[in-house]
């Protein structure tokens, strides 16, 4: 639910495309989250694309989680099973904590669309550093998936109960000195 009372705070978001074929002209993934993201008032901080490589998805997402003025981060590919679909592998050890729920919320959401194909997406999310990372399966369909049913929402600051703004845009230098 989502209160209409306040106003939207903005964050900054940053997107990943991992692909072995994808570039800028053809990362019709990467661009509906881009679209998404700023029509519901966020700011993109970057968007990049690496091949689907442990390490360079590692060192893209570990600069953005270094990163103060990123608050989230979505990925886009490498979720299957393939010897080459390495994202979850690449994400889960820089997390400080999983959140289980967006994994198990995301192939319900996908069995209505495409039913018991959705086993095959590994789609993971975390905190990281105060970072939030979404992760999902690289078709349009899936970004739609999870941006319009999960992640829009989380990312709301209207939205209630809870969301993360108010987790991911918490600085330390906040605290009241000792």
């Amino acid at each position: 639910m989502t209160s209409a009372n306040n106003s939207q705070k903005p964050i900054n978001i940053a997107v990943l495309t991992v692909s072995d074929t994808r570039n800028k002209t053809t990362d019709k993934s990467g661009l509906t989250l881009i679209q998404r993201l700023q029509a519901a008032g966020h700011s993109l901080a970057q968007h990049s694309i690496v091949k689907d490589d442990v390490y360079q998805i590692r060192a893209a997402v570990s600069q953005w989680i270094a990163d103060q003025d990123v608050h989230a981060v979505l990925v886009t590919g490498g979720t299957g099973f393939t010897a080459r679909d390495t994202t979850p592998d690449a994400l889960l050890p820089l997390f400080d904590q999983v959140i289980e729920g967006f994994g198990e919320l995301f192939r319900h959401l996908s069995y209505a669309e495409i039913g018991t194909s959705t086993i095959q997406s590994r789609t993971v999310a975390g905190v990281a550093n105060r970072t939030v990372i979404f992760s999902m399966p690289g078709s349009t369909g899936a970004c739609r998936t999870a941006w319009d049913g999960i992640i829009e929402q989380q990312l709301d600051s209207r939205h209630k109960p809870c969301n993360f703004v108010e987790m991911v845009t918490f600085h330390a230098a906040t605290l009241p000195s000792a």
